[in-house]
């Protein structure tokens, strides 16, 4: 017992210095690439590998950490209210951007899987990809698909979310934070949001309640097609 929390601490600990490496590399090397999100991972699977630490060991600590995801997201609610009457002026625009983003998600997997002939299964897990996992691994239940590829897609598709989100939007030169808030959170949920609350308090809240409302679409499409 006392063997597995120290563990555990110690792994939550190293996850927290490579974390906090990561972000000092991205602030002084300002390169989109070097995403604090996906550095940490490349860095923590080094580790892994080159140590030969069996990741059953160190998800004794991530698993601390996964348990912390709920109550953190639940802080996403202080800019949501904060900036509430802000939001609620564009209530029309953020369902049809959201319902926008949600039919281009589901479009891409169903054209990219019959051009390379993907397995049935491996599409259906991947149709959850832009949701938050509990919400992605629930839908694949119903769908029939496979949970591990589906958590996979969401990680993979948070971590280039927030990794290109910053480059996205001075390319298309979009400006207004509503919508940057709201493209960021329907396609990189929790991941992307995290991004969108350092650019500022508006875009993460948009990208917030993104988070929501392309969950709920997502989960009420799967339900009828299901």
């Amino acid at each position: 017992m006392i063997k597995d929390i120290f563990i555990s601490l110690t792994f939550v600990a190293l996850t927290v210095l490579i974390y906090a490496l990561s972000v000092k590399m991205n602030k002084k090397f300002k390169i989109a690439a070097l995403n604090p999100i996906m550095l940490s991972a490349i860095l923590i699977i080094l580790f892994l590998s080159i140590f030969k630490i069996p990741y059953s060991s160190y998800n004794m600590g991530g698993k601390v950490i996964a348990s912390g995801l709920g109550p953190i997201v639940v802080v996403l609610a202080i800019p949501l209210y904060n900036n509430r009457d802000e939001l609620m002026k564009h209530f029309i625009p953020i369902i049809c951007g959201v319902t926008a983003s949600v039919l281009t998600s589901f479009g891409t997997v169903m054209a990219i899987s019959k051009l390379f002939n993907i397995d049935t299964t491996i599409v259906l897990s991947l149709l959850s990809k832009s949701i938050t996992t509990p919400m992605a691994v629930e839908s694949t239940k119903l769908l029939g698909g496979n949970e591990a590829v589906t958590i996979a897609a969401v990680v993979i598709t948070g971590l280039i979310g927030s990794a290109i989100a910053p480059v996205v939007m001075r390319i298309g030169k979009i400006k207004n934070n509503i919508a940057k808030g709201i493209g960021i959170g329907s396609a990189s949920h929790a991941m992307g949001t995290a991004k969108a609350v350092e650019m500022n308090e508006e875009v993460g809240a948009a990208s917030g309640l993104a988070i929501g409302v392309t969950g709920l679409l997502t989960i009420i499409v799967i339900i009828i097609f299901a």
